[in-house]
């Protein structure tokens, strides 16, 4: 028999019994429909995120920070150490920034490090309200604001080195402040209220360049670096206290790992932590993989259960067909051409439940992303929740088709073990 002959003859008698093939296939479908929506459930949300990251613009960057106070390993109280030790201040002293700050000796002791390049302390100001007119909102500054890139919805980004007091803001302070539509938007001056560390209310006006999109790395105003210092001497109010930073940034290598990893770790051993932006997402992104991989889990049990009911299926099909196998042995089919008969039965079980699973998946999936773009998740402009990649789709295909091939092996190997005596003479 050829294998053309064999392909046609497997086809045919998958559809034999059509309610027990479909039966079998049911369960296959469930997990390849469960196993679609996972991974396009973690596709569209890893691309979000990874889009988020490239708008920014600062995969080169470290944000470094100073350790906080905790407890050591086992509950126990951390020593004060007054030459590594940094101060620790309440949230709300401007001047601290934090539960611990930089000082200028740990700037330059972050200088001296190889592998780090254009160490600039990021400073801080806690805001009241941003307003226009009698209108006032609460708004806080993204204090890193000034290195990297906006995903800007008008306007443009702001310039770094600029002596203009320069804001970005998200786009919903809009409407919420009366400027119209965000292209108009653009431009206007606005008021940046905060209180001194005298007490006294202040106020400082700046030039909004431009207008945020909703995003899932939060909503904060940004500022460039003369705006950030302005806002930070003018709540100073003159007094004469140390210099204290909430954080600061250094340039690095991208493409060197080898050479990150000990940066990161020499500036651990300085009692300070840094990050890049993808380890600043790593909880969220931890998050996503964890849902995915319980849901995928669920897809795992319905393949299961879906193979021992393939297995079941084939063995009662080689019961009935008993009579049938030992005719087309004694005609000359080989044991392998047997076997090969019932495996593609069993593969065939799996492409259809497969197929069927993968496009039910698309189809339901495609409206729920759609829904929920134009619902709960209307503000966060370009996410898809469910990306489905054709790749993908036919990976799940092909391993649904796997998982079929396996279960038939047994009924495969049963059906080709049969001897043609034997098995003509079953009743």
């Amino acid at each position: 028999m050829r294998t053309s002959d064999l392909l046609r003859a497997a086809a045919a008698n998958t559809v034999r019994s059509k309610l027990r093939t479909t039966l079998t296939a049911l369960a296959l479908v469930v997990g390849a429909f469960t196993l679609t929506l996972t991974t396009a459930l973690g596709a569209g949300v890893t691309d979000y995120v990874t889009r988020q990251v490239d708008s920014l613009g600062a995969q080169d960057v470290l944000v470094i920070t100073a350790a906080p106070p905790t407890a050591a390993a086992g509950g126990d109280p951390v020593a004060y150490d007054p030459e590594t030790s940094t101060p620790a201040a309440a949230s709300a002293n401007p001047l601290g920034g934090g539960s611990a700050a930089l000082t200028d000796a740990r700037l330059e002791q972050l200088e001296g490090i190889d592998g780090l390049a254009v160490v600039e302390p990021v400073t801080t100001a806690a805001l009241d309200y941003v307003g226009v007119g009698a209108a006032r909102y609460l708004v806080s500054i993204d204090p890193t604001s000034s290195i990297g890139r906006a995903d800007l919805l008008a306007g443009a980004q702001l310039e770094r080195d600029a002596a203009e007091l320069q804001l970005v803001l998200p786009v919903g302070y809009v409407q919420a402040l009366g400027l119209g539509d965000p292209a108009a938007a653009v431009g206007t001056v606005v008021d940046l209220g905060l209180t001194d560390v005298l007490g006294q209310p202040r106020e400082v006006r700046a030039r909004l360049v431009g207008l945020t999109n909703p995003s899932l790395l939060g909503g904060g105003a940004g500022a460039n670096a003369a705006l950030a210092d302005e806002l930070a001497t003018v709540q100073a109010a003159g007094v004469d206290a140390p210099a204290r930073y909430a954080a600061a940034t250094a340039r690095f290598d991208p493409d060197d790992a080898g050479a990150l990893a000990a940066v990161k770790e020499e500036v651990a051993g300085l009692g300070m932590t840094a990050q890049t932006v993808e380890d600043q997402l790593g909880l969220l992104t931890t998050v996503i993989s964890g849902i995915t991989g319980v849901l995928s889990a669920f897809a795992v049990v319905a393949l299961v259960a879906a193979a021992f009911g393939i297995v079941n299926t084939l063995l009662m099909s080689v019961q009935e067909r008993t009579r049938e196998i030992g005719l087309m042995k004694a005609l000359g089919m080989s044991n392998g051409r047997v076997f090969g008969l019932f495996s593609l039965e069993a593969g065939f079980i799996g492409l259809l439940g497969g197929v069927v699973g993968v496009l039910a998946a698309v189809a339901v999936g495609t409206a729920l992303s759609a829904a929920l773009s134009a619902g709960p998740l209307a503000d966060l402009g370009g996410l898809d929740v469910l990306l489905f990649r054709p790749g993908t789709a036919v990976a799940i295909v092909v391993l649904i088709m796997g998982v079929a091939l396996l279960a038939g092996t047994l009924p495969a190997r049963r059906a080709a073990r049969q001897t043609p005596i034997s098995a003509l003479r079953y009743e």
